[in-house]
């Protein structure tokens, strides 16, 4: 295995190791009491190399604020940052990435961005609202993007949460067999 992709499997493997850790923890974690009793890991995808892939990052300025839709009627305030460009299986695709405007007056997350996507799983083998990936704004032009890192918005497991819906345009037409699956509670 080449050094470059054990570093990008070894990322992806903390990731979902930290993630674990987060839901097990009581004073973290987003499950019901009832599950959290029970918890011993959420249900990844084995970590997958082919989900791991570069794309290009272009920065889209003076875009307009938009309040994104959630599964309640909060409506926070986004900005569409930029679209990362790909190929995936032999496809082109392009997914938007997202910057909360309250977040940036966060020092901890003011140069977070936020990357809902919805994709052929939904419903079936993960989450039916889609899922998420973390990202911090770009240094480059070319970024990696890690479908490993795909997780579930906090309302999979609790309806107490209020999730944003990922945007139409960040709909694939394509099974994205990576990342966190669907929660079975216990």
């Amino acid at each position: 295995m080449q050094t470059q992709e054990k570093a990008f499997i070894d990322s992806s493997r903390e990731f979902q190791d930290e993630l674990n850790r987060e839901y097990a923890n009581p004073e973290e974690s987003p499950l019901e009491d009832k599950d959290l009793k029970e918890f011993r890991g959420l249900d990844f995808f084995e970590i997958n190399p082919d989900y791991i892939v570069k794309a290009e990052f272009v920065r889209t300025p003076a875009e307009s604020p938009f309040r994104m839709k959630t599964s309640t009627d909060r409506m926070p305030v986004y900005v569409k940052y930029g679209e990362l460009y790909f190929n995936l299986k032999g496809k082109d695709f392009k997914l938007n990435l997202y910057q909360n405007q309250e977040l940036t007056q966060d020092p901890e997350y003011f140069n977070y961005l936020f990357l809902p996507f919805t994709d052929l799983t939904n419903g079936e083998s993960t989450y039916g609202g889609g899922r998420y990936i973390d990202f911090r704004i770009p240094e480059s032009k070319e970024v990696i993007l890690d479908f490993n890192k795909a997780y579930n918005p906090y309302c999979a497991y609790s309806g107490k949460y209020s999730c944003p819906i990922p945007p139409e345009e960040n709909d694939l037409e394509i099974e994205i067999f990576a990342g966190v699956k669907a929660f079975k509670a216990y």
